[in-house]
């Protein structure tokens, strides 16, 4: 594999995204003080409609605007309350990112959904996720890039020093390549998604973002090699869901970063958090059997929780944070 730089510096950690609590001022301190090698964006779902993993995303989209229907989010006619909503959150969350970090001249990752988990969310304004409609697709994933470029747009105004990681969120990309997505009477599964749609829809919205992009997925069955094709610079994956490291191992060989996910969202029995040793050692397991060198582990993974942590306590949330950035040293000193 050829040498490249990585959008993020060695030895670096990160989260997923989200955090518990409703407090975005609190979380950010959490976040600037524990990640300070790789800050991101954090989501609070706890607040409710509109800072939901789908809604927030749903919030950026260009002229497709979305309502709450039957607790479930859909396409609307036109723009209400419940898109200004969830645009007053994220522009809550933006100038709070500003306050705090108005001089920070490294990387910042922020998360949004990507296409396909956002299809198979969102329903049309007939009924019926967007899934089954595939031009319904691909107007979204249009909508979507171009949200995203003024959203990236957005940030780097407030942050003139940083440069911005983009992390799309495709926990149900898996299940629409598989054609496992269940249609709304639950009798039936909407059509599998072609490959070749896929990555030719998720590299069109990343190069409309602009900016590098990563592909979070927390669900088995990573797609990687589809990933890899789209231009994303690295995937960000559950440790533990990794059945079979031959196609990890191919993917990073031609030069996908990992950000590995090595420290579980939620405490055991027990209730301790782990440590750093321990969350590094996971990580240098896996390494290890791969075959890779050391000396390109801490360049090429970013360490982080193994998804987010919106269902963890304040507590154990903080010192997870802390264990993937200590982690994330200890293997920069290997």
């Amino acid at each position: 594999m050829t040498e490249q730089a990585w959008p993020w510096p060695t030895g670096a950690a990160t989260g997923i995204g989200s955090l518990p609590g409703t407090d975005i001022a609190e979380a950010q301190r959490v976040v600037l003080g524990e990640l300070p090698a790789l800050p991101h964006l954090p989501e609070l779902p706890a607040r409710g409609p509109g800072a939901d993993l789908v809604g927030r995303s749903a919030g950026l989209l260009v002229e497709l605007p979305v309502e709450l229907y039957a607790a479930r989010w859909r396409i609307a006619p036109r723009p209400g309350r419940d898109l200004r909503r969830a645009r007053d959150l994220m522009e809550r969350d933006l100038d709070q990112l500003a306050e705090q970090a108005e001089e920070y001249a490294g990387p910042v990752k922020i998360q949004v959904a990507g296409p396909f988990t956002l299809a198979a969310a969102l329903e049309l304004p007939i009924g019926g996720r967007m899934l089954r409609d595939p031009g319904a697709v691909r107007d979204l994933a249009g909508s979507l890039g171009e949200g995203l470029r003024g959203h990236v747009g957005a940030v780097t105004r407030r942050l003139p020093r940083a440069s911005v990681l983009l992390q799309l969120d495709e926990p149900s990309l898996p299940a629409v390549l598989a054609g496992r997505v269940p249609t709304e009477s639950g009798f039936g599964t909407h059509r599998p998604v072609e490959t070749e749609v896929a990555r030719g829809l998720l590299r069109d919205v990343i190069d409309a973002a602009g900016v590098p992009a990563l592909v979070h997925c927390c669900a088995p069955d990573v797609p990687l090699e589809l990933i890899r094709s789209t231009g994303a610079v690295g995937v960000a994956l559950d440790l533990s869901l990794v059945t079979d490291l031959d196609p990890l191992g191919e993917a990073i060989d031609a030069g996908l970063g990992l950000l590995a996910g090595a420290a579980p969202t939620l405490p055991p029995a027990s209730g301790r958090a782990p440590t750093s040793a321990e969350v590094a050692g996971r990580v240098r397991r896996v390494w290890d059997q791969l075959g890779f060198p050391r000396r390109r582990l801490a360049e090429q993974v970013v360490v982080t929780p193994a998804c987010g942590l919106a269902g963890a306590t304040p507590a154990y949330a903080r010192a997870v944070l802390t264990a993937c950035r200590d982690a994330g040293r200890r293997l920069a000193e290997d």
